[in-house]
């Protein structure tokens, strides 16, 4: 495991701090364990997002963020948070989640960014209103709360009957599905939707293992498509190397990391053809240090590799998990066979 002395060797104690924990099993009275939590405050990840902190709990942007909505950048930042490992025992986070919560509407969703109202015409609903803040919300360990599970059922009353989500709606019509967007066996899936609404149903200790999440998993399961450039894109992004950016081009990148993460925490089974062949694709790409270089931002090999270190050793072969989705060969934008 040459791994080890490597991830340890990060100048960041939130990642040292979940390598022990959940890499290498440390128990929570371990002084290393402790010397780490006593540190994690002065993390330069998030050092400056606790300083720039609103009064009201939110914040404005985060880093390099496109994003100027402040419930867009507010979920953005805990989604960070959530991930560092920080949670409601944390005050920033607390005040940061309240925030959220305080504009969540009757319903149950949170409103549109006015941003998208203007898209194409205007949207008078679209699934990542809600999905966006409730991920980070799921993500800082309050997806069982009474608030966040209203924004669930929100989201899967908007679920189609394919399994998937749509990229949203206008005056009762359903918005266009750009190729990069388009989920294979689905005419109206959105895999920008389906994908952020796929890892809020992930993060909660039910909702994970239902149909609804395993169906949502096996539509995405069904690009094969293998890319080493984008392999940890979405965690270089969470912890602040790329930028956070895009709304329906929020996942335009397709990560087979973040996918394979999605793969343990819903209980998908290696014994899975499309899912070893995952594996293998993964293994190849592994270094002979046992990391994983994430080549447009090399400091943020460390993360993806952990990340990557950790699906591995969650993910098995002992579950209940049956894919029945054809195998099919996907293309963004097929060839259009001309008439004449």
């Amino acid at each position: 495991m040459n791994w080890i002395p490597l991830l340890l060797a990060d100048p960041s104690p939130c990642l040292r701090l979940l390598v022990l924990k959940e890499l290498l099993h440390k128990k929570e009275s371990d002084p290393e364990i402790q010397e780490l939590k006593e540190m994690l405050n002065s993390d330069p990840l998030i050092i400056n997002l606790i300083s720039f902190q609103q009064s009201d709990g939110s914040w404005k942007e985060i880093d390099s963020s496109t994003y100027t909505d402040k419930i867009t950048s507010t979920s953005m930042v805990l989604l960070r948070f959530g991930f560092l490992g920080f949670s409601s025992d944390h005050p920033t986070v607390q005040k940061g989640i309240e925030f959220l919560f305080s504009k969540q509407l009757e319903d149950g969703s949170w409103p549109l960014p006015l941003k998208s109202q203007k898209i194409d015409g205007g949207y008078d609903m679209i699934p990542l209103q809600t999905a966006f803040p409730l991920r980070a919300i799921a993500a800082c360990g309050y997806s069982t709360d009474k608030r966040a599970e209203r924004g669930f059922d929100w989201l899967l009353t908007h679920r189609l009957e394919d399994g998937s989500w749509p990229a949203g709606t206008k005056a009762g019509t359903r918005g266009f599905i750009a190729g990069y967007r388009k989920l294979a066996h689905s005419r109206w899936g959105c895999r920008t939707n389906t994908t952020a609404i796929l890892h809020c149903l992930a993060l909660h200790p039910q909702r994970k293992t239902s149909k609804e999440a395993r169906k949502a998993l096996r539509l995405l399961l069904a690009r094969e498509t293998r890319e080493k450039h984008t392999l940890g894109f979405e965690v270089a992004r969470i912890i602040g190397f790329e930028p956070m950016s895009g709304y329906f081009t929020h996942f335009a990148k397709f990560d087979v990391a973040f996918l394979l993460q999605l793969c343990w925490r819903i209980g998908a089974s290696i014994e899975d053809e499309r899912i070893a062949n995952l594996l293998e694709f993964i293994f190849d790409l592994q270094g002979s240090y046992g990391l994983w270089e994430y080549s447009p931002y090399p400091p943020a090999s460390r993360w993806v590799t952990f990340d990557l270190l950790r699906s591995l050793s969650q993910i098995d072969d002992t579950t209940d998990w049956i894919n029945l989705e054809p195998r099919t060969p996907f293309k963004a934008y097929p060839k259009i066979t001309k008439r004449f």
